[in-house]
């Protein structure tokens, strides 16, 4: 797909993602058992031919920065194009912080003007999905579209979480007819995937337009004022989608991650997704070790009993703990005769002796890096 090019935003701090965030972007937040996700997105793109590929980069983006390097994983280490990573930056004029979205793209807008490619694929980085952009390029053109937003019927997601989600309306020719950025009282369950797509040249007017009249938001400040004056359409998907913008969500697609329809559609179907190699020892169970139904990755040690649950690279687990309906990140130990429900253990935590932590299904614990319990 040589003739579009892709941006992925990054956003900016987090709150609702709590402990998961006060040390990384929430583009990087680790899922799945050795992915970023990240990881996601920017595979979708490199599986729909785009090899031109910038990261806008802002609230604490060292950890996403190493994570994706010279992007070799996802073969864009490339002398031309290939994958570039912008972070804010400081200047005399400049504090050094984007004041929304449409700042992000403005600030770098120079990557754009010298891109040739005549589309721009427009996404956020903290959305598991797969999809191949080729259809929604097909569909952009088919409808002369100025721009079009990938939506989704979200009537499997709590109504809890609409409100973190811009509601659409749409009309019988698939054109948005009205959209909210996260209302209060969402009026439908169609909503926007944070996927546009649009014209290079067009996206480049529209960030100038906007900025001169001190506006940043690209959806408040571009998309929804220019409902009435552009053609925006929403192409429909209804695959697998989560948003990883909520405790809750994180938690739940991590489960969902446990199921094999869900695993295949993510990881098997329409290319793989690719993620930061790490040479590990594959995963070893000792002879009292009982698993179920569960992902362990590699360099895992397993003593006791897990069940539905998520385990990352490293995690040992002692004789007698008992881990259910947890997710335990890189590095943790969860030490003998201890038990673990609904709990989110960030990275190298250590769970001592004989401790017994027990959340909710909608409440996880959460226990932030390195922290001893």
């Amino acid at each position: 797909m040589n003739s579009i090019m892709g941006i992925i935003l990054t956003g900016g701090k987090n709150y609702k993602l709590k402990e998961l965030t006060s040390i990384r972007a929430s583009a990087a937040i680790p899922v799945g058992g050795k992915y970023r996700a990240i990881d996601f997105v920017l595979s979708n793109m490199v599986n729909s031919g785009i090899t031109n590929v910038g990261v806008l980069t802002q609230y604490s983006f060292r950890s996403l920065m190493d994570h994706l390097g010279s992007g070799k994983e996802w073969d864009l280490d490339r002398r031309n194009e290939g994958l570039f990573i912008f972070p804010p930056y400081l200047s005399g004029e400049n504090s050094g912080w984007y004041r929304g979205s449409a700042d992000a793209m403005y600030n770098n807008i120079t990557f754009l003007k010298r891109s040739k490619e005549e589309y721009v694929v427009v996404a956020q980085g903290n959305c598991i999905y797969k999809m191949i952009f080729d259809d929604m390029l097909n569909y952009h053109i088919d409808k002369n579209a100025d721009i079009t937003i990938a939506y989704r019927d979200m009537n499997d997601f709590p109504a809890g979480e609409l409100p973190h989600l811009g509601i659409m309306e749409l009309g019988a020719d698939g054109r948005i007819t009205d959209m909210e950025e996260k209302p209060l009282n969402p009026k439908g369950t169609c909503a926007s995937m944070g996927i546009y797509l649009i014209k290079r040249k067009l996206l480049i007017t529209l960030l100038e337009e906007a900025v001169a009249h001190g506006n940043y938001d690209f959806v408040k400040d571009v998309l929804i004022k220019k409902i009435n004056t552009l053609n925006i359409y929403g192409y429909r998907f209804d695959g697998y989608w989560r948003g990883i913008s909520t405790i809750q969500m994180y938690y739940k697609c991590n489960m969902e991650f446990l199921n094999p329809a869900i695993r295949e559609e993510l990881f098997i179907n329409n290319g793989k997704i690719y993620t930061k190699v790490k040479d590990e020892t594959p995963a070893k169970y000792n002879e009292e070790a009982e698993v179920k139904n569960s992902i362990v990755a590699d360099g895992c040690i397993i003593e006791g009993y897990v069940e539905n649950s998520v385990l990352f690279r490293g995690v040992t687990v002692k004789k007698g703990a008992v881990i259910k309906d947890s997710i335990i990140m890189q590095g943790s130990v969860i030490e003998q005769d201890s038990t673990l429900q609904y709990a989110v253990l960030d990275k190298d935590v250590m769970i001592t002796n004989g401790k017994y932590l027990k959340g909710e299904p909608n409440w996880p614990i959460i226990i932030s890096k390195d922290v001893v319990v």
